[in-house]
């Protein structure tokens, strides 16, 4: 769920726009997809997430190892309260309990040129504001030819993939405030996801 205020500023036939919000994301028992799609100004997990279920896990992928590195929530602290989870990142969470708990990010809508620096192979990725939508034609990802996204299903605990050959494909349709892994084919050129996102503002 997103809720959204938008600040504006008139002044003779200048206007400004700060759009300011926040993002209920659903964190179901077991593994999940996570994204933090709101800039806070301090984008670390012990600031948007300092209160969790104990035993709560965040689990960021390193695309230059192919190794994970967990983070988990004990005794009312993350063991690395730094670690970021900037918007256009993403990564996987454990829920340790059997009930939902729920992920409150709150910040500001990024606008403008956006730019994700994407890698040859794998790599967690996420729309960097908090918008639904095909991922190419809505969130602007341009997908070269053997680029594979992985979507993670909580339910089955398995992956959707759609891969782009041929010019076409199933493009994925992420939700507000998931993340899914990107697969870049080793002839790739493209080395970064850039789209172009402005909120307009009311006519005066």
């Amino acid at each position: 769920m997103l809720g959204v205020a938008g600040v504006i500023a008139a002044s003779a036939q200048v206007y400004s726009v700060n759009v300011v919000g926040y993002i209920n994301v659903d964190v179901p028992p077991g593994f999940s997809m996570i994204a933090n799609q709101l800039e806070s100004g301090n984008n670390t997990v012990g600031s948007l997430m300092p209160a969790v279920p104990e035993g709560t896990t965040i689990f960021k992928f390193n695309p230059a190892t192919g190794a994970y590195v967990g983070n988990t929530f004990e005794f009312e602290a993350w063991a690395d309260p730094a670690m970021t989870l900037n918007p256009g990142e993403g990564a996987f969470i454990k829920n340790p309990t059997t009930e939902t708990f729920k992920a409150l990010f709150v910040g500001e809508v990024k606008q403008g040129t956006l730019s994700t620096p994407l890698v040859k192979g794998f790599q967690i990725v996420a729309s960097q504001v908090p918008q639904t939508g095909a991922l190419d034609d809505v969130l602007g990802f341009v997908p070269e030819d053997g680029d594979t996204v992985f979507v993670f299903n909580n339910a089955t605990g398995a992956y959707v993939g759609s891969t782009f050959e041929f010019e076409e494909w199933t493009a994925p349709v992420p939700k507000v405030g998931e993340a899914f892994f990107v697969s870049k084919h080793a002839t790739s050129t493209l080395t970064a996801w850039t789209r172009t996102f402005n909120v307009n503002p009311p006519q005066p």
